[in-house]
């Protein structure tokens, strides 16, 4: 009876947080009505009760984009492409944002097969190159059957050019894959959400301002030991420190 009691305590309370929570067609109702603080508010409580969505941060940050809140746009693009990093209309209103942005940081240059390699890494999620993984693996083993089993020459040439073929595909699948998650665990980039703020030779006020930087800009991370303290890098090389609630990690 008392076991029945608390599974009935239990569904009623998982009814009540299902009715209560907020769905994505009534977030999306909001921001097609151009009610765009609602939205972004609908949007907010979906990501905290539901969990992460490249779509619902896309949706979000196009709220925040209606709203001109510039960097909380950013953001949110930033976080849909992490999950997505192959979406071209994420990194297309991602590029509008940022043309928004008043800090113009030109990147240092990469060797051209360093920026071949990234693409190709970002072309999917994590999930999408495990599931290029497990299916190049079953071909895989396809193409090493018929190299044993196969009862002609023609058959166990190509069985055997198919299973190296597949072998390269699902090891660097794997590679990718592995990439894309650590990208995920790591998350070491980070968007400006202070309109301004000075950035710092050491991790106090006293500290020489080295530049400004405005919302908007995003940062990469490289020392989180000092509290209250984050020291930053920007894409082209300049580091400095800042505080810790003038930036919001992606």
């Amino acid at each position: 009876m008392k076991k029945l009691s608390l599974l009935l305590i239990g569904l009623i309370g998982y009814i009540q947080f299902a009715v209560a929570a907020p769905t994505k067609a009534e977030a999306d109702e909001a921001y097609q009505k151009e009610k765009f603080s609602e939205a972004a508010s609908l949007y907010e409580e979906i990501l905290q009760t539901q969990g992460e969505s490249a779509d619902i941060y896309y949706n979000l940050g196009n709220a925040y984009f209606k709203l001109k809140n510039t960097a909380k746009a950013v953001l949110n693009y930033e976080r849909a492409l992490l999950l997505n990093p192959g979406d071209a209309d994420i990194r297309f209103n991602l590029d509008m944002a940022r043309s928004k942005t008043v800090d113009k940081i030109t990147p240092t240059a990469e060797v051209f097969i360093v920026t071949w390699y990234k693409s190709l890494v970002n072309m999917m999620s994590e999930q999408s190159w495990g599931y290029v993984g497990i299916f190049s693996f079953i071909l895989l083993l396809i193409g090493v059957s018929f190299y044993i089993f196969g009862n002609r020459l023609w058959i166990k040439k190509a069985g055997f050019i198919g299973a190296v073929v597949f072998l390269i595909v699902t090891v660097c699948s794997n590679i990718f894959a592995s990439e894309q998650k650590a990208e995920l665990v790591d998350r070491t980039g980070a968007i400006v959400m202070e309109p301004t703020i000075n950035v710092k030779s050491t991790p106090n006020e006293s500290g020489t301002d080295l530049f400004v930087l405005h919302e908007g800009t995003k940062v990469f991370i490289e020392d989180n030991s000092m509290k209250g303290w984050k020291e930053i890098r920007l894409e082209d090389g300049n580091k400095g420190w800042v505080k810790t609630e003038a930036i919001e990690i992606i």
